[in-house]
């Protein structure tokens, strides 16, 4: 009899593991594969649309932007299953295990697997604009439990700012998509209201929250008694600041040098500002410093958090992939999944979490630049 309790509980702990494995790889496979169509299809196919006359004048560089835009296709594919796959073994992890679970799991676990039966279900039946309006208002309740069970368990204010300023900005985006499509749907030709100031205020919330996730999750205290960490952290503001002030400021001095070179920066920023916007829905409105102070925080504190197995890594990494602008549905599963993985992150490192399914293990993360504790 023992020995038979024995063999169950030794099958139960290898299936466990096999799962964790799984769930592991499929996740890093899942942000290599997002990574690659980000850059292939919605921004290096888009570039080959802003560069339309060069491509008629090559036939070089239009058969190379045609196996970038089919690459990335392909990746576009590979990244909506492995998305469907995390999102499946998280949930079925959350329904069997204690370590995985969330306050909100019997009110979140349907609306995911509401969701992803919508998104199968408009892939075979492609959705009118009443669908479209019911997948939004999904999505919205979708971010707003999400948020609150990120809020309850970040308890530092410097990660409840960045969490909320993310939230709203992609609620200011679903906002604008919604009544836009409501008054369509009912054949109204007037702008819904406030439709274009919150829009607006969206997208600057995510550049802010993009900004604020180097305080929350990615610096290093500056009164820490390690010499060579307080060196580095001096280091990088000083060099940051003076980056983010040259760039501010990058057109007036310009302008002093030579008005041309000024006219030609400010056309080649246009169009980088039509390649981001086609393929992320940032209209690059403000200043072009604060864009790149955000994507520099952003990819340093993510590609951080990853080298350590942090799943907050995972998570912010797919959540600002998927842009302002969420037009394909796989973009919507990734932000769902990405705070999904910060809901988790306090219960461990990757490598912690691998075949533990029962028992709590606290992660605890590096003090940020302000001296706050978690």
């Amino acid at each position: 009899m023992n020995v038979d309790v024995a063999d169950s509980q030794l099958t139960l702990a290898a299936k466990a593991k096999e799962q964790s494995l799984l769930f592991e790889y499929s996740l890093k496979c899942l942000l290599f594969a997002a990574f690659m169509e980000l850059v292939l299809y919605r921004l290096a196919s888009r570039l080959g649309m802003h560069l339309s006359k060069l491509a008629e004048k090559y036939e070089a560089v239009r058969i190379g932007f045609q196996g970038i835009s089919s690459l990335g296709f392909m990746l576009l594919n590979v990244t909506s299953i492995l998305a469907f796959l995390v999102i499946f073994i998280l949930v079925y992890q959350k329904m069997q295990s204690t370590l995985w679970r969330g306050t909100y799991d019997k009110v979140l676990i349907p609306l995911v697997c509401l969701l992803i039966i919508v998104t199968v279900g408009y892939l075979i039946f492609p959705p009118a604009m009443l669908g479209s309006v019911v997948y939004n208002v999904l999505t919205l309740l979708l971010l707003v439990i999400l948020t609150i069970e990120c809020m309850k368990t970040h308890k530092l204010l410097s990660q409840r700012l960045a969490i909320g300023c993310f939230s709203l900005g992609i609620c200011g985006w679903i906002y604008y998509q919604t009544l836009t499509t409501s008054y369509g749907l009912m054949g109204m030709v007037t702008a819904p209201p406030l439709v274009h100031e919150l829009n607006r205020l969206g997208e600057a919330l995510m550049v802010l929250s993009s900004i604020l996730v180097f305080w929350a999750y990615g610096s290093t205290s500056l009164r820490t008694k390690n010499k060579q960490q307080r060196k580095w952290a001096l280091t990088l503001l000083i060099s940051g600041g003076t980056i983010f002030f040259l760039l501010l400021f990058l057109d007036y001095f310009l302008s002093l040098y030579s008005l041309k070179v000024a006219e030609e920066v400010r056309k080649a920023g246009e169009g980088i500002g039509w390649v981001f916007q086609m393929g992320m829905g940032y209209t690059f409105y403000l200043p072009f410093a604060f864009y790149m102070a955000g994507f520099i925080c952003w990819s340093y504190t993510v590609i951080k958090l990853v080298i350590i197995g942090r799943l907050a890594g995972y998570g912010l990494g797919l959540m600002f992939m998927a842009g302002y602008a969420l037009q394909l549905s796989h973009l919507t599963l990734m932000v769902v999944l990405g705070l999904m993985l910060l809901a988790i992150d306090k219960r461990g490192t990757l490598g912690r979490l691998r075949g533990k399914i029962e028992g709590k293990m606290v992660y605890q993360p590096v003090e940020p630049v302000y001296g706050q504790t978690p």
